[in-house]
């Protein structure tokens, strides 16, 4: 029997396969850039070449992107902005279009999330998740698009997703059914705004990862040694190879691309086993107990 190696480990950070200097010309707009896999997306575009403009709520989320940016050398503008509100995001584009002319691609990366149980969620929780995953992503999008429609000119969005927008996510209710939304927002997208040069793409992270995961992704690793013998990879994600995936799909090597759902996870979501385990509620998975329709205060 073949021993069990996994995939190969990708190349260091730095490297690319596209050419230097492909996004020479081009602005980035990413939201959410300030930690994690958006910092990490900013940044592979940013080796390449482009000005960056980092969108977020938090001036400490901000500053993080920026250093992170100035640090390769790259042109960076970070700027405030709420994408639950569509007056935020058109300043923000104000801003980015004053400072290095109308971003080229934009990045939908932030998002909103944390695990709960259905019957245990408020309808502000399910209204703040929706708000800024769905409604956000269509609100940025859509500012994007008027715009290069206006200008006549090409571009290209990238909506990062998940996994359980096909399966569902039990425990993630709020967040696979916006995440669901934001998968069939980038398939209509692509259909109508291709006829205006207009590609429209998913990317799907699987496990990267970072130091912005939430408690419950965090402490899955901490448990499991970085879930490396529980994905079919033998090993969990590096930061960069989501970079890299973002940087081909609005790259001109891509231009025919669109419409697509990328999902970068070493196949871990399409796993199935020959016999299911057992069943515990997500209940049981969290640890709450019974349900209580009365909690006390």
């Amino acid at each position: 029997m073949a021993d069990l190696i996994g995939l190969p480990a990708p190349p260091a950070v730095g490297a690319s396969a596209l050419p230097a200097g492909t996004y020479e010309d081009a602005c980035v707009f990413v939201t959410g850039a300030g930690t994690g896999l958006g910092k990490a997306i900013a940044s592979e575009f940013a080796r390449l070449g482009a000005a960056i403009v980092i969108g977020s709520r938090k001036e400490e989320h901000l500053q993080a992107g920026r250093d992170a940016i100035d640090a390769l050398g790259a042109r960076v503008l970070a700027v405030r902005c709420d994408i639950r509100e569509p007056e935020s995001v058109a300043a923000a584009f104000d801003a980015a279009e004053a400072e290095f002319g109308l971003p080229g691609v934009l990045v939908n990366n932030a998002a909103a999330n944390f695990p709960v149980p259905a019957e245990d969620m408020s309808p502000n929780a399910w209204r703040t998740v929706v708000d800024i995953t769905l409604n956000g992503t269509f609100f940025c999008a859509r500012e994007f698009g008027r715009r290069h429609l206006v200008a006549g000119t090409p571009g290209s969005i990238i909506n990062v997703g998940a996994s359980y927008a096909w399966t569902g996510g039990p425990g993630f209710v709020h967040s696979a059914a916006a995440k669901a939304g934001v998968k069939n927002l980038t398939e209509s997208l692509a259909v109508e705004w291709g006829p205006y040069g207009i590609q429209v793409n998913g990317l799907v992270p699987g496990l990267f990862p970072h130091e912005d995961m939430t408690s419950d992704i965090r402490g899955n690793i901490d448990r499991t040694h970085d879930k490396d013998r529980t994905q079919p990879a033998l090993r969990v994600g590096q930061r960069q190879e989501l970079g890299w995936a973002a940087t081909f799909l609005a790259s001109p090597y891509a231009r025919f691309i669109s419409g697509h759902t990328l999902v970068v996870d070493g196949a871990n979501w399409q796993r199935r086993s020959l016999t299911n385990p057992a069943v515990e509620t997500v209940r049981d998975q969290m640890g709450r107990g019974p349900f209580d329709p009365n909690p006390p205060r």
